[in-house]
């Protein structure tokens, strides 16, 4: 079976189908476009579980490319390989299912440019599986910049459902925050090429062949810090945050999804296999400071959150506050402490994509996203409406849902981080982001479904099949993993 499991495939099939979608060969016609799209999508995702299913985290995936023989740039050492190993695997695999569940929001989001728009989706899809599947850390960067086109289009483009004319100047902020801080990431990437081969006498910048223990502790600490900064633009991690909210509220609601679903899980993953994998001891050292931000992106966000009125802008500042619980596993340095951090990511990314779901159906029928002017609308949208509270339910983390169980392993995870007192005492600080995420979640569900409802909203559609099979897939998932953690934990060694 192995023969027909290829990660090259796996990450270059969306590029090559996105050619060809945009070339003058392909159809204009856009329900041709949008269902052979879907099609695209939905088969990688099979493709993808069936890699899963045949996946053993003794002996992960690994695949490399060479160019007439010879490795990618040979006089360097930089060679274009991949590896699929556990975290990585369900990164991907949660990577083609968000794309899939975008495919169909997208029905009734985009109503122009099919074309351009599928094509930029697939682009960004194959930059994204890239990142999480690097084995070298130039790949890795080059994938991590790729990522930048289709993104930029996809949230300052024109679609032609409720245009915002902010999307396109939250579009360039979005490139520029990234931009910025890839550049002073590269500086960290070139300082480890070049420090290790001075300290091992080993030319490669494959993940494998780092061996930072020989790097002096200050040169470690620095590039520590450079690739910190570079990938907290993108985690977000506060004050590096300000492109998001705006990023995520003009953006059409499937590319919200990916934003806030994939794209933040990119900024974690990349701390993950630099920071905390490569350079281990520097990150031992810098953990209990990034824990204290941690703590600042809990808090401090969920009360901005409670603060908002815009559905959009409540999901994006949630995320934030929710990341924060990601950054704070893997500080904890600890096994508990990295499967509570890859689990959220895998429950945040369910929650926000069906948050940012609903937040798109409702801006839709009612024109309006604004909780203050929204008022009773569970009567004339009852199936929204259920789906509104069980995911809502879920986001604050009530038993029996994926979330739950990232956040008290997080907190034992936490607690358990036995090199430093800081890491205990932010778990402790961070117990209140429980009840502050009730608190603007509740609000917004009162505010938008409860109440007298006007008679502009009497006339409003219940959800349609596309967007049911979007929610009922979204909950589907946060119960099996609520239920049975296991199917991931286990992946994990934990």
């Amino acid at each position: 079976m192995d023969i027909f499991l290829s990660i090259p495939f796996l990450i270059f099939m969306p590029l090559v189908v996105s050619m060809f979608l945009i070339s003058p060969l392909f159809t204009r016609n856009e329900i041709v476009v949008r269902r052979f799209s879907k099609s695209v999508f939905g088969f990688h995702f099979l493709y993808t579980i069936l890699m899963l299913i045949f996946f053993d985290p003794a002996n992960p995936y690994v695949n490399q490319i060479h160019f007439f023989g010879l490795d990618w740039i040979q006089s360097i050492g930089v060679k274009f390989i991949f590896k699929l190993d556990n975290i990585s695997m369900i990164l991907t695999a949660l990577t083609s299912f968000v794309f899939l569940l975008a495919s169909f929001a997208s029905k009734f989001n985009i109503r122009t440019n099919h074309k351009f728009y599928y094509s930029m989706l697939m682009l960004l899809m194959s930059a994204i599986l890239g990142i999480f599947t690097a084995g070298d850390m130039f790949v890795f960067f080059l994938f991590w910049e790729l990522e930048l086109i289709p993104a930029y289009f996809l949230i300052g483009g024109k679609w032609g459902v409720n245009e915002n004319p902010m999307a396109q100047s939250s579009a360039i902020k979005f490139v520029l925050f990234t931009f910025l801080g890839s550049m002073v990431m590269l500086l960290g990437i070139l300082l480890l090429h070049y420090y290790n081969f001075i300290s091992n006498g080993i030319l490669s910048a494959v993940f494998s062949d780092i061996n930072s223990s020989s790097i002096p502790d200050y040169i470690q600490n620095l590039i520590s810090i450079c690739l910190l900064i570079g990938f907290g633009v993108k985690l977000p991690i506060i004050p590096l945050h300000t492109w998001l909210p705006d990023a995520h509220t003009n953006a059409p609601t499937p590319v919200s999804m990916i934003l806030a679903g994939i794209l933040l899980k990119t900024g974690a993953y990349g701390i993950y296999r630099f920071n905390y994998q490569t350079l281990e001891d520097a990150f031992i050292t810098i953990a209990p400071i990034l824990a204290v931000f941690a703590l600042v992106n809990i808090i401090y966000t969920a009360f901005v959150a409670y603060a908002q009125t815009d559905i959009k802008r409540i999901v994006a500042y949630s995320s934030i506050s929710n990341m924060g619980l990601v950054l704070l596993g893997l500080c904890a340095i600890n096994q508990i402490g990295l499967s509570a951090s890859v689990f959220h990511m895998v429950a945040h990314a369910l929650v926000t994509c069906g948050l940012f779901m609903i937040a798109g159906i409702v801006y839709l029928r009612c024109k309006n996203r604004d909780i203050n002017t929204l008022s009773g609308i569970a009567v004339v949208m009852p199936r929204l409406f259920g789906f509104a509270v069980v995911i809502v339910l879920a986001s604050i983390g009530i038993p029996a849902f994926a979330p739950f169980i990232s956040e008290i392993l997080t907190m034992i995870g936490a607690l358990n981080a036995d090199f430093s007192d800081v890491l205990k005492l932010v778990s402790v600080f961070s117990l209140p982001l429980l009840i502050l995420s009730s608190c603007y979640m509740l609000k917004f569900l009162h505010k938008g479904f409860f109440g007298e409802l006007p008679e502009t909203y009497e006339k409003v559609n219940d959800i349609t099949v596309h967007e049911f099979i979007v929610l009922a897939s979204i909950l589907a998932g946060l119960v099996i993993f609520g239920l049975f953690p296991q199917t991931i934990l286990g992946m994990l060694g934990g």
